[in-house]
């Protein structure tokens, strides 16, 4: 496992932050179907073999599940074993419905009492609030930080501008950066990664695999049956014909590794040095491929071709895209 260098700040007195993390918003979820057991036995299975792999970052919220991804997470830690809190970096987020700083002190406190930690390694603003303004949020964060509830801040989905404003209102280092960022989705390679690493920061890739459409098991002729990946845009039988050149490339890219599609768009997405990813796990043999895909080195020649297949891909996307996703719905209960 390789882990982040360069960080103007410690997190949690020196804890290590892996450059392939474990998001956890399927625990809890019930709309991902894996039901009660997935809760309670292989998330525990989960958490722990990402342990053992040297996966130290842990991504949850208090929207995942309402409050159920948190819980059970702390139990799958404390189950892990007096260890896990040592190294463990815990990140969660809190939903900005009214973030001002009461609120936030308060969420904070529920966050933590539902992780069952002393300590949020990283407090995160899980969405820009577009009337409240970060001035208040972060005197919020701030008094969390004083009484040693959290240690580091952080956002998610926050433009440069706004990232650095809310850098400006804590008058501390925001440390992270939490933001859609894959093959399918790299517009954050354009300011934040440039930011992250000029100022000592760190961009957190969420859905690096673009919720699986990476993996090179879906086409024109395979789509998913997930609802919730039969709803994203990506999986239109349209976007899934223009993703073709990049998945080409990508499957070459594996080839030359031994590894598979999806793990090569992982190290495309972990290649600078300030970003990690965190990558959802449905069981342990995932979590161990995922965890994998931190030892391999992509060459300058490989990343740049994937980059470059990247910039040419063009999705359907807005009203188009949602007209497209609403006629193959109707498309499928004709034929089923």
């Amino acid at each position: 496992m390789r882990y982040v260098t360069g960080l103007d700040v410690t997190v949690s007195g020196g804890k290590k932050i892996s450059k392939i993390g474990l998001g956890t918003w399927q625990f809890g979820s019930m709309e991902w179907g894996y039901g009660p057991e997935y809760a309670s036995r292989d998330a525990h299975l989960i958490v722990r073999r990402a342990l053992e792999l040297g996966i130290t970052l842990i991504d949850t919220a208090e929207a995942y599940g309402f409050g159920r991804s948190e819980r059970i997470v702390g139990e799958a830690l404390r189950a892990a074993g007096p260890e896990a809190a040592e190294t463990a970096v815990i990140a969660t987020k809190i939903f900005p419905l009214l973030p001002v700083a009461a609120v936030v002190q308060q969420r904070g406190l529920a966050s933590a009492r539902r992780l069952g930690v002393r300590t949020i390694d990283l407090y995160q603003v899980h969405q820009p609030n577009p009337v409240v303004k970060d001035g208040t949020t972060m005197r919020g964060m701030a008094a969390l930080r004083e009484v040693g509830l959290i240690d580091q801040v952080g956002v998610s989905n926050y433009s440069l501008t706004r990232w650095q404003a809310a850098e400006a209102a804590l008058g501390a280092p925001v440390l992270s950066n939490q933001v859609e960022f894959s093959l399918v989705k790299p517009g954050a390679a354009d300011s934040l990664v440039p930011y992250a690493e000029r100022a000592g920061r760190l961009v957190i890739a969420w859905s690096p695999l673009g919720q699986g459409v990476l993996s090179g098991r879906y086409d024109v002729t395979n789509r998913p049956p997930s609802p919730i990946r039969a709803a994203n845009p990506l999986f239109l039988t349209e976007n899934l014909a223009r993703l073709t050149p990049l998945l080409d490339v990508l499957r070459e890219v594996a080839a030359a590794h031994d590894a598979t599609p999806a793990q090569i768009a992982l190290a495309w997405t972990i290649h600078r040095p300030n970003v990690v990813a965190i990558p959802g796990a449905s069981s342990v043999a995932q979590v161990e491929a995922n965890a994998a895909a931190a030892d391999i080195e992509l060459t300058e020649d490989q990343y740049r071709a994937l980059s470059d297949a990247a910039a040419r891909f063009t999705p359907l996307s807005g009203p188009a895209a949602w007209t497209a996703i609403a006629s193959e719905r109707l498309r499928r209960r004709g034929t089923a």
